[in-house]
Formats: C-alpha cells, structure tokens, sequence
C-alpha cells in the first residue's frame, strides 16, 4: 500500500522526505511483523538479536561493549536486555578473567534451544519482503547501504 494512504498524508516536502518517512514508516511496520513472531517466544526482538550474536560467539564469551557494537538497535540498553535474558535463564554472566571491570556473557544451552525452536519461523524476512523480486531485494540493500555511506 502506497505511503500516502497509509498515512493519511497526500503531499511532502520533497521526494527526499517522502523517502525518509517512508523508510522510518516501513522501520515499524517491519518491528511489529518481528514482535508478533517472537511473542509465543517470550522474547523481543532485540533480545533474539542478542541472542543470535552470543550464538555467533559460542562458545567464546562476549563483553557487553561487544554485545553493544553488533546489536542492530544501537539505542537499546544492552545491560538490561542481558539481564533479562539471564533471568530467563538464557545466557550466563561471569565476571572477565583478564579485567575484572568487565562481564563475559555466553549463552546458555537454554538459549541455544531457544533460537533452534524459534529457526523454522526465522524466515520473516522473506514473508515480509516477498512482494520484491531478488534482484530488487538487491537494489533495495546497495541503496540503503549507500545512504549510509
């Protein structure tokens, strides 16, 4: 559906505008289609990113300030988060051996189920962008890679 219907909104600025609502718009859309999958998880989405990036440490632990850099929401407080998923008995904190300032999370054999039962619904991506072909599904990544920079 097109953006202007969506939004109740017929004119903007410049198609540069549109451009920037547009992708902040289909931002959330895309968020809530990613919360309705993790929901019977018992998971969020940035606690599943976690997840998935202690899992491509496992089993070398990850810092917080690591676990920070990868996450995709640079926003989230990753200390909470981590705490959370260690109440759920996801992943395990332990103080660093080298620098006693810092905590080493690895996660658990808990976690490592989880995200195998959560991998069969793991296609969300697909479900979600299916209206676009493969090579547009490439143009769209080189152009979002290039307004990054």
């Amino acid at each position: 559906m097109r953006l202007e219907d969506e939004i109740f909104q017929k004119k903007f600025k410049s198609g540069y505008h549109k451009a920037a609502i547009n992708i902040i718009y289909t931002h959330n859309w895309l968020m809530g289609s990613h919360a309705a999958l993790f929901k019977p998880f018992n998971v969020t989405s940035q606690q599943y990113n976690i997840l998935r990036i202690l899992r491509g440490q496992y089993p070398t632990p990850c810092s917080i300030k690591t676990i920070r850099e990868r996450m995709l929401d640079k926003m989230s407080d990753a200390s909470r988060i981590v705490e959370k998923l260690r109440l759920k008995g996801l992943v395990e904190r332990k103080t660093c051996e080298r620098d006693r300032r810092n905590v080493d999370v690895v996660i658990t054999d808990k976690g490592l189920t989880l995200l195998d039962q959560i991998g069969p619904v793991e296609n969300f991506s697909e479900k979600d962008l299916s209206a676009l072909s493969p090579a547009e599904i490439d143009q769209l990544n080189n152009l979002l890679d290039k307004i990054r920079g």
